[in-house]
């Protein structure tokens, strides 16, 4: 089955790429607005001989990495922290659901008012739009717990970080996991969107800069670059939940598929 699957995807990928080519030639677009995949193809060998390509890629790599891994941590001690500390739930609750619905891109003018074109302000735009991703799914994790095995654990003498090693975290795990992915996702559309905007460092830069000086090939070329770094974004964080998930019903059933 997964043979065919990767056939049929294989297939389709030919396809588009052979539309690709067959609309701008046949004059359906004109090429100076959608080059061809061959023009595109070319462009892109070009940027990978490039240096500057890789050190845009590094500064995005960089933003994503860094405005990631802090979103989750905060997301994932405040998801906790809010959910044991009595009280504390009830009492950020309308704070929550102020803050979360803002858009980030509404943040850019503060973010550059505030740090320019510096790396902080994709990081600001990062972290912010990462961390809701993160701490709604750590709440929905908690708010899973068992009751019965809450009250197992208290009866037994547990404390309350220990109920969390061992009870709470457990349950709240893969729905944490499924927010680190999504979290991914956000943070690299946040990152080069902010490069984009903003003029931040980044393959965002990129293609704005070849934007404007009407390299159409290298700025399509750039776009793929960022479509396959989303799909490998996409499945490195597959494989890491599957991996930290090996033990829970979800992934070993899907694995038996």
């Amino acid at each position: 089955m997964k043979g065919l699957n990767a056939v049929l995807g294989a297939a389709g990928l030919a396809v588009f790429l052979a539309l690709g080519e067959a609309v701008p030639r046949l004059g359906l677009v004109k090429e100076q607005y959608f080059p061809p995949t061959s023009r595109i193809a070319s462009a892109l060998a070009d940027e990978l001989g490039d240096g500057a390509f890789w050190s845009a890629l590094g500064d995005t790599l960089t933003g994503w990495a860094l405005g990631l891994a802090i979103a989750v941590v905060a997301g994932v001690v405040a998801g906790v922290l809010l959910s044991v500390v009595p009280y504390l739930r009830e009492a950020t609750a309308s704070t929550i659901e102020f803050l979360r619905p803002i858009p980030s891109v509404a943040l850019i003018p503060l973010a550059v008012l505030l740090y320019g074109t510096e790396l902080r302000s994709v990081l600001l735009l990062v972290v912010y739009a990462s961390f809701w991703q993160v701490l709604i799914q750590t709440l929905y994790g908690v708010q899973d717990v068992d009751p019965v095995a809450e009250e197992t654990a208290r009866s037994y003498g547990l404390g309350t970080w220990a109920r969390v090693r061992h009870v709470l975290w457990p349950t709240a795990l893969p729905y944490v996991m499924t927010g680190v992915r999504l979290a991914a996702a956000v943070a690299l559309i946040l990152a080069i969107t902010a490069e984009l905007v903003i003029g931040a460092p980044g393959l965002g830069q990129q293609i704005a800069v070849a934007q404007t000086s009407q390299a159409v090939p290298e700025m399509y070329a750039l776009v793929v670059v960022t479509g396959l770094l989303g799909l490998l974004v996409n499945v490195g964080a597959r494989t890491v939940e599957r991996r930290a998930l090996a033990w829970h019903q979800s992934v070993r059933g899907e694995v038996a598929v």
